[in-house]
């Protein structure tokens, strides 16, 4: 059975999360271009790698982000967005 940790729960089935996208800074919608806005809706980096990653827990209604090797499939490490920081 393949696990993901949740930065709530600990370890849970895979079952129990769904993935919401890969993350991206999104640029202030005030002040950016509309071009800029138009990269950020539409275009997507599809290249195989280390991605950072939207998944939530659907059991406790928690967003967080997973860090995965999208050629490898493997999880390298998940934590809450407040403390994505700490992690770059």
């Amino acid at each position: 059975m393949k696990l993901m940790h949740c930065p709530i729960n600990g370890w849970r089935p895979i079952q129990e999360f769904s993935y919401g996208g890969t993350f991206r800074p999104m640029p202030p919608p005030q002040t950016c271009t509309d071009q800029q806005w138009a990269n950020y809706v539409f275009n997507r980096d599809g290249a195989a790698g280390i991605k950072k990653e939207w998944w939530y827990h659907l059991a406790s209604g928690v967003w967080f982000i997973a860090e995965r090797n999208t050629l490898t499939d493997e999880i390298l490490r998940t934590y809450l967005f407040q403390e994505m920081k700490l992690h770059e």
